[in-house]
């Protein structure tokens, strides 16, 4: 096990989840890489019930598996304000989230994974992840791993990255292993560097929440833009299109990927 860091990778207009999946992983082939099994993760959040009436946030349970660690249960807390608590357990609690259901509900329309194939090349593990929510494609998840501490290894991902996608990775950390500000057993705030810490399993299921998290806002966003243009058309009998957000700016570098196909 070693770091692990996340990229999304900017959909290219006209072309389909399938054929991009197809492409990367035959790039990997031809620059020597090996196929190297399947991998799975998945997250299912539970709220709690009753929702508070004062326009608190409710808590949420995020449960996620990763195929990497078939024996465990990663669970993330989220107090609603802001505050995470983390947890790893054996697969039995996943169970006792089912008996709790007087005080968690799950929202089985937001359960998402990432599901694909795994590659080894030299020092580094890829994974090219489909995205999916309720059986629906939401995007492509690059998942690379190298070294155990992410301030040896940043420039060697970033470089692979680059190389490997055809897009500009930007010369700072991920914002998951920024400097943070963290609160000693003194009660007394520091800074604290991420990206030299050694990295644990919770940091991978952490990024992918993460990411998780920015597919399902995006879904809630175009689901209240159509909802809104539908209400404007005053029940009219007519065919809504698509309303697309706005690329990356990243977007113009994989736009040719078709045209460069080794």
């Amino acid at each position: 096990m070693g770091v692990t860091v996340l990229q999304p990778y900017p959909m290219p207009e006209g072309k389909s989840g399938a054929h991009i999946i197809d492409y990367l992983s035959k790039r990997l082939l031809s620059l020597g890489a090996t196929h190297a099994g399947q991998f799975l993760v998945d997250c299912e959040t539970f709220i709690s019930t009753p929702q508070p009436h004062n326009g608190t946030p409710g808590r949420a349970v995020h449960v996620l598996h990763n195929s990497d660690y078939p024996a465990s249960t990663f669970s993330i807390i989220d107090s609603g304000t802001g505050k995470q608590v983390s947890l790893v357990a054996d697969s039995i609690f996943d169970l006792l989230m089912l008996k709790m259901t007087n005080t968690f509900t799950s929202k089985k329309q937001t359960k998402i994974e990432s599901r694909g194939a795994r590659f080894e090349y030299g020092d580094f593990v890829i994974k090219l992840g489909s995205v999916t929510m309720m059986e629906h494609f939401k995007g492509i998840l690059i998942e690379i791993e190298s070294c155990m501490i992410l301030a040896y290894c940043w420039e060697m991902i970033r470089e692979m990255l680059q190389g490997f996608l055809n897009i500009n990775v930007g010369k700072d950390f991920p914002s998951y292993f920024a400097t943070q500000t963290i609160m000693t057993a003194m009660g007394q705030q520091q800074m604290h560097a991420k990206h030299n810490d050694m990295y644990e399993p919770t940091d991978t299921v952490k990024q992918y929440l993460e990411q998780f998290t920015n597919y399902r806002k995006h879904v809630s966003m175009h689901g209240s833009i159509s909802g809104g243009i539908q209400g404007a058309l005053g029940g009219q009998q007519q065919q809504q299109q698509p309303v697309h957000m706005s690329p990356s700016p990243v977007m113009g570098a994989a736009g040719g990927l078709g045209m460069n196909r080794p």
